[in-house]
């Protein structure tokens, strides 16, 4: 995150050769942080926790949680659900590091299914890691610790690509306000690295925004060993900076950079799968074969949004309530767009937001996960931050506050509980 521009007065310290007028120094920028990010930080924090909150009781009173295996949403207490699953394959590897083979273990019927860790991205348990060295807390421990920070920054970033946009900071806030209720929003505090690509992608595109050509290119090639939707998200830098480099208004040489250095941590780790693998497409080998997820140009969508509007299960990963609701969400997504596009918006949250969606209607998948891989497409709020602006803080604390306790079933409850997340 070192990459994330200082929001500070640019003006040098005239007393830089001084340590205390140095010490002032930094305490001005940590106060101007405070200022610039405290109200949309607290805003997240707090709606989240309800959230959570909530979505810990609703384990609690359901207890089913006892009854299941730890890998797949089980455990000792409530707690360890937002564990399991993915999450259960993060510690593996930060704990062990890769198997890139297809490898067979036992599922929760019993059968054996092909599954391995390469599927998932190095960041994210790198940072677990490197966590649990530093503060003594255990692989989970540091998991959630990483997350919960990362959301923050995911918070902050929303809030400056919103005000950089909309020229609003209650706005910004709002926007970050909204992500924390979002439909997919139990991901965000768990031990799962969706955060962490959310941070990375905001603060990407707001430097791009503010044409920091090579901060973005930088920040989007540390996304793309954090997960594989950064391919969206390299997309759009890369499209962003091959039009300024049409228009020279940035010169050559950082557009250049930018589209250089974005693709890397992509790239870099999909090639070293193949490597380890023996092909040089063992990634996209892996996830088709063992994790029945690649692009299918829509079909297992379609056949998901058939199944549930009819009322049968004869598709893939049948998973009613989560299926209605990622149904629900889809039918929205027309109206989000044009709203988010009569914001003309720059092109970068325009291409990268429509490749997101592109990317998760179009492959085969967990259908119900819908709302959780749409997580990365923020700007689909920015609108309705805009339109909301004008309410008071009360009712906007009432509405919010009322998004917050339900988004503890519908983003937490309903994903890890009644559905595969």
């Amino acid at each position: 995150m070192n990459a994330i521009p200082a929001v500070a007065s640019d003006v040098p310290d005239q007393r830089s050769g001084d340590p205390e007028g140095a010490s002032g120094g930094l305490r001005e920028r940590a106060r101007a942080l405070v200022v610039r990010f405290g109200p949309a930080v607290w805003c997240y924090a707090v709606l989240k926790l309800i959230g959570f909150t909530v979505f810990m009781k609703l384990l609690s009173f359901a207890g089913g949680y006892a009854t299941k295996p730890a890998r797949f949403g089980g455990g000792a207490n409530p707690w360890d659900v937002v564990g399991s699953w993915d999450g259960w394959w993060y510690q593996q590897v930060a704990q062990f590091g890769y198997h890139p083979a297809l490898v067979p273990i036992a599922g929760p019927e019993g059968f054996n299914i092909e599954q391995n860790s390469a599927a998932f991205f190095p960041l994210y348990p790198g940072l677990m890691r490197l966590t649990s060295d530093v503060t003594g807390l255990g692989l989970y421990g540091a998991g959630m610790l990483v997350s919960v920070v990362a959301s923050l920054l995911a918070a902050a970033g929303i809030h400056a690509v919103v005000v950089k946009l909309s020229g609003d900071v209650r706005a910004g806030v709002i926007a970050a306000g909204i992500w924390a209720i979002a439909p997919g929003s139990g991901a965000e505090w768990a031990v799962y690295s969706d955060s962490t690509f959310v941070a990375l992608a905001a603060w990407a595109c707001y430097c791009v925004m503010t044409k920091q050509w090579v901060a973005a290119g930088v920040i989007t090639l540390v996304a793309g060993l954090n997960r594989p939707t950064a391919a969206a998200l390299i997309g759009a830098v890369g499209l962003a900076a091959l039009v300024e480099l049409y228009r020279r208004e940035s010169g050559v040489l950082r557009p250049l950079a930018s589209m250089a250095l974005a693709p890397v941590g992509l790239l870099g780790y999909v090639g070293w799968v193949g490597w380890r693998t023996g092909e040089w497409g063992g990634y996209f080998r892996l996830q088709h074969d063992a994790w029945l997820h690649y692009f299918d140009g829509g079909q297992g969508t379609w056949h998901a949004i058939r199944g549930v509007l009819l009322g049968r299960n004869d598709y893939p990963f049948a998973f009613p309530v989560a299926d209605l609701l990622a149904t629900l969400i889809v039918l929205g997504l027309p109206a989000l767009i044009v709203l988010m596009v009569r914001l003309r918006p720059p092109l970068v949250l325009t291409a990268y937001t429509l490749a997101t969606i592109v990317s998760v209607l179009g492959s085969l998948g967990i259908f119900g996960n819908t709302s959780r891989y749409l997580l990365p497409a923020f700007p689909l709020s920015i609108a309705l931050a805009i339109g909301m602006r004008k309410l008071s803080w009360p009712v906007l604390a009432v509405v919010l506050g009322t998004g917050a306790v339900a988004s503890g079933w519908y983003g937490g409850y309903v994903l890890f509980e009644l559905g595969v997340p």
